[in-house]
């Protein structure tokens, strides 16, 4: 089969920092040193005060970058406990496959919320049909935002491996929140990054032989990304742009993360028009081989197992291995997908 990939250099990434960005990202990562100096032998004290510290920083950089919407900076104050449970349960070393699952899937009805129910919203009603049917068939009423016109024009885009459930989550949120059931379309994109690489030199290599969309269906559409990790923002830059070339025009982007850099979030933003970066929550810096810090790790292997070397599982793979749990709750997603996939 033809070679046919594209190819995106992190050098090409950092064009679109400015000076003021660097200068505040070089900050965030000169705090963060300082607090590493407390992790061996461990100082909780000077730990909790470098992060409060970095927190602190890192919302005051935010407040000029409004496409960025941090979970705990833009949400109600009661919602933070339950936000801060959660990244601690995905980071922590102790969680387990089947409880990362678990938080994985909070994590995304979490971001669902914060960009699309919060705040105003027109209301509309559902009426459920229930099982109690004496003396006659019951109906319930229930109450639910009327958020149509902000989902009912989305298309989902995977990229990654561990990006296959977030977005299958999102997309059945969306169904849920519909008052006419919509179903996404989805695109599934083959990406890596070159790992021989450090982060100054990265590269983003996407397979067109194995990638798997319709341009049609994402013209015009409001493209959906959702990938439990943004370190650098290149995976996503990479798509698009190459989408961009081949004359799709998306209506608006959003980039949905269990956890983002700053830096990350900064490029995407700067790089993409109209595209909007949502995470539960912001890291402040990546070390040399652009792992994110501190991070939880690789969040694909910690949701889907780990490959072998030398058989790396496919998108289809994946599904049957997520078991029949996973295949029936999300049973109108996966037709979605085998639709792009199968023709």
């Amino acid at each position: 089969m033809e070679d046919n990939k594209i190819i995106l250099k992190a050098e090409d990434l950092d064009g679109y920092l400015t000076a003021e960005d660097q200068q505040d990202l070089d900050r965030l990562e000169s705090m963060f040193k300082e607090t590493m100096k407390f992790f061996d032998p461990k100082d909780e004290d000077k730990i909790i005060q470098g992060y409060d510290e970095m927190g602190k920083a890192m919302q005051d950089i935010c407040k000029k970058h409004p496409a960025i919407k941090v979970y705990s900076f833009v949400t109600e104050e009661d919602a933070h406990a339950e936000c801060s449970r959660v990244i601690s349960k995905l980071r922590d070393i102790k969680t387990d496959h089947q409880e990362f699952m678990y938080y994985s899937q909070r994590a995304y009805e979490m971001l669902f919320r914060m960009a699309y129910t919060d705040g105003p919203n027109k209301k509309g009603h559902m009426v459920v049909k229930t099982p109690v049917n004496f003396p006659v068939q019951n109906y319930a009423v229930h109450k639910i935002p009327d958020i149509d016109d902000k989902i009912e024009n989305t298309a989902v885009c995977v990229m990654l491996r561990g990006a296959l459930l977030p977005s299958m989550i999102m997309s059945k949120e969306i169904e849920e929140y519909s008052s006419h059931g919509y179903k996404t379309p989805f695109a599934l994109f083959k990406i890596s990054r070159n790992d021989s690489k450090n982060e100054s030199d990265m590269e983003y290599v996407m397979d067109l032989n194995k990638s798997f969309f319709n341009l049609e269906q994402l013209d015009g559409k409001d493209l959906i990304f959702a990938d439990p990790m943004n370190a650098t923002g290149g995976s996503l830059v990479t798509v698009v742009k190459y989408l961009q070339a081949q004359g799709v025009k998306p209506k608006s982007i959003q980039f949905f993360n269990t956890i983002s850099t700053l830096k990350g979030s900064i490029r995407v933003t700067r790089a993409l028009e109209n595209c909007t970066c949502n995470t539960l929550w912001l890291d402040p810096v990546m070390n040399e081989k652009a792992y994110i810090m501190p991070g939880l790790g690789d969040a694909g292997d910690r949701l889907n197992g780990c490959d072998t070397k030398d058989a790396p599982r496919n998108m289809i793979q994946l599904i049957a291995d997520y078991g029949h749990n996973i295949s029936g709750l999300y049973k109108s997603q996966l037709y979605e997908i085998e639709k792009i996939v199968l023709g």
